[in-house]
Parts: C-alpha cells; sequence; structure tokens
C-alpha cells in the first residue's frame, strides 16, 4: 500500500506554496532529478506528477516547454500541496544532494546597478566623470564563460592570472585582491530565434526563473587586462548559481517601477510594464553579515536587460543565463562587492575584531535574500555559498 503523506509548512517559511523554487537533486544512491521545495521538504516531482519530464538531470526539459507548462505545473503543485503527496516523492531538504539546476547555454553579466557603477568609477577615474558617456543610454554587459558556472557550495580554487605590480612590471601568481559580486540572475526558458529581438514586454514569454548569482572578480587581474576590452580572466574562472531557482511568478508581489531613468531610454528599451523588483540582499563573510545590497534600486530592470541583449538579432536558448552585475545602494552598508565595501582596500572593514579588505584562503561567503510573497510575508530565495580553498 502506497502511503501517503502532508507537508507542514510553518506560517513563517519562506518556502510555501507561493514560493515553490525549483531544484536538481540527488537521492541518496539515485539518479539526479527535478524537484519543488516545499517547508523543509523536496517534492520528487517525476514521481507526484508521474511525468518522466522531470525524471532528468537539469530543468532544461521543462524550461524549454514555455509559459503555459510553468504555469500548469506551479498550480498542479499548489493543489497537491493543500493534499498529500506518495511518501515515495517526498524528501527532507537535509537529505539529499544538489546539482546545478540548469544545463548553462550562454552566460552574459551586467552592469545595471547606478549605484555600483557610481562609486567603480569614483575609485578608477577619481578626476574624472564617474558614469562614462553611455551608461545611462543603454545597460552595459560582457559575455561570460558558461562552462564555470558551478552550483551553490562548490569549493574555489584562487585564480592565477598575469598583474601589474608596483613596480610597473608584470608578474605570474595568484590574485591578491579575490572578490565578490553579489548578484540576481535571470534563466531563460523558451528561447527566440535569430534575427528576432525580445521586446521588454515579452520579458515573462521567455524568463522562467531567477536565482542568486556570486559572480567572484580577481580585481588586480582585471585590472591589468581589462583594457581595451574588458572582464577576461579575472571573471571567467568562476561564477556560483544557487540551486535553487525561483519562478518569475512567484515574484509578482515583488514587482516596482524603476527609478526615473534619465535621459528617456530609446523606445526598444522602455518597458511596457513595471519590471522592477523590490528585493533585499544579504551578504554574510565568514557567518559575520557585512551587507545588504537592495535590488529595488537597480537602474535597468532585467526586462530591459534582454531587450537589449537581443536587440542587435542575437538568438537566446533554453538555459541562457543572463546576470544583474553587482547589486549596490548608495550607502556603504549596501554596498555588493568587497571593492566597494573597502573602497579599494583603503578602508578595511572590521571582521571579528580583523581589518579585512579581499578574501583570504579558507573565507567563506554566503549571499541570501527574500522578497514580498503573495499574500503577505516574504518568500527565501536560496541562498548561494562559496569558500576559497585552502592551498
Amino acid at each position: 500500500m502506497n502511503s501517503r503523506v502532508r507537508i507542514e509548512v510553518p506560517a513563517d517559511s519562506g518556502f510555501g506554496p507561493a514560493h515553490l523554487p525549483y531544484c536538481v537533486f540527488r537521492p541518496l544512491g539515485e539518479q539526479p532529478r527535478v524537484g519543488a521545495r516545499l517547508g523543509d521538504s523536496v517534492i520528487d516531482l517525476a514521481v507526484a506528477l508521474d511525468d518522466p519530464m522531470f525524471a532528468q538531470p537539469s530543468l532544461n526539459a521543462f524550461m524549454t516547454q514555455g509559459p503555459q507548462c510553468w504555469r500548469e505545473v506551479r498550480q498542479l503543485i499548489q493543489t497537491a500541496a493543500e493534499h498529500e503527496f506518495s511518501a515515495a516523492a517526498v524528501h527532507s531538504v537535509q537529505s539529499i544532494q544538489l546539482e546545478l539546476p540548469v544545463r548553462i547555454a550562454d552566460y552574459v553579466d551586467f552592469y545595471a546597478s547606478i549605484d555600483h557603477a557610481t562609486a567603480m568609477g569614483r575609485m578608477l577615474r577619481p578626476d574624472g566623470e564617474p558614469l562614462l558617456p553611455n551608461w545611462r543610454h543603454l545597460p552595459v554587459g560582457y559575455h561570460g564563460r558558461a562552462g564555470t558556472v558551478v552550483v551553490s557550495g562548490t569549493e574555489l580554487t584562487r585564480p592565477h592570472g598575469q598583474r601589474r605590480t608596483d613596480s610597473g612590471t608584470t608578474d605570474f601568481g595568484p590574485t591578491r585582491r579575490l572578490d565578490i559580486e553579489a548578484e540576481l540572475g535571470f534563466l531563460v526558458g523558451a528561447g527566440s530565434d535569430l534575427g528576432t529581438p525580445i521586446q521588454t514586454g515579452d520579458f515573462a514569454e521567455h524568463v522562467f526563473g531567477v536565482a542568486l548569482v556570486n559572480d567572484w572578480s580577481a580585481r588586480d587581474i582585471q585590472a591589468w587586462e581589462g583594457q581595451p576590452l574588458g572582464p577576461f580572466l579575472g571573471k571567467s574562472f568562476a561564477t556560483t548559481l544557487s540551486a535553487w531557482v525561483t519562478p518569475l511568478e512567484a515574484l509578482v508581489a515583488a514587482r516596482i517601477p524603476l527609478p526615473e531613468q534619465d535621459p528617456e531610454p530609446l523606445p526598444y528599451l522602455r518597458d511596457s510594464a513595471p519590471w522592477g523588483l523590490d528585493i533585499e540582499l544579504a551578504v554574510q563573510w565568514n557567518g559575520q553579515q557585512v551587507s545588504a545590497p537592495p535590488f529595488r534600486r537597480m537602474y535597468w530592470s532585467p526586462a530591459q536587460l534582454l531587450a537589449h541583449m537581443t536587440a542587435n538579432g542575437a538568438s537566446t536558448r533554453t538555459g541562457d543565463l543572463f546576470a544583474s552585475g553587482t547589486i549596490s545602494g548608495p550607502e556603504r552598508q549596501e554596498r555588493g562587492s568587497f571593492m566597494e565595501l573597502s573602497w579599494g582596500g583603503t578602508e578595511p572593514i572590521d571582521l571579528d575584531g580583523v581589518q579585512r579588505t579581499f578574501l583570504e584562503d579558507g573565507d567563506e561567503v554566503v549571499v541570501t535574500a527574500t522578497a514580498p510573497a503573495s499574500g503577505g510575508g516574504r518568500l527565501t530565495l536560496g541562498e548561494v555559498r562559496g569558500r576559497i580553498a585552502k592551498q
């Protein structure tokens, strides 16, 4: 006889039926498959919904089905959550291994926070305008390396690269200025054809969900190599993605208008609906919270990022990841990178009585976030965690 269980969810849980983030998980001794989180449990969707589409090692097969399927599956899970699941479909979060949830196709990282861009400009160009002339006219971004996107919890090796020394000569060695960037990533589910730009109003027809991102950065390598073409080896060694993907539909209550954009964007970048998001992040360094970046202050919306990314006719594919760039606010305690928090290493951060600037071997960084949930309360986005290996 197939026993059944009801999943009890505490009222203050950030993983209630209004959220239901997706993951790819591996039960002990079994193959990876797609799940959805409810409270402290993971629902095996291949078993609960009796659908082989979910008996896959990534979310891609589900994501490619498009928004109607995404809505129908979400409604099925929410309806089932009001009753009981087969016991064989329910696993404790503590009993499973989480995998990279999506097979990443392409990766693009943007620079969409005006507070971050202004702070970086003041540090790098102290005698000039902090924002370059194009910044308020288009979302600035660069193509990253999809093959080095790793799941939360992956230990990272300190990258090596070429650096310029204080004497003006160059050498090669491990980065001395290893940094983080607290970001929000957006995952394309339904792709688009080559030569067909995506309009801002079609954002929700293509984007499956969101996940926290840490775009690790080697600032000394980046500073030397980045002239004139921008980020390369200083960024491409690793980008950490949360194991949990929040469906876009779960963020309806978090949607807010953008701050004013001046000058008004060109027509292809004008949002037809508000796609600002009231999401609050927190950055912990070795267990101590050092920053609380507010996503609501982002200058460019995710819909504008996707529209610009495809404005030249570039195609998109299931599994494409594009990230917001560092999320920062105007105050020191709202800065989303250690480069900003320490002002380029000149203003150390007090970390449990020790003055610190950039990451040392053995350090661990955890980025978390919450957002308003439909029906009240707040949902909790899946954390993104990474530790620097000891050499």
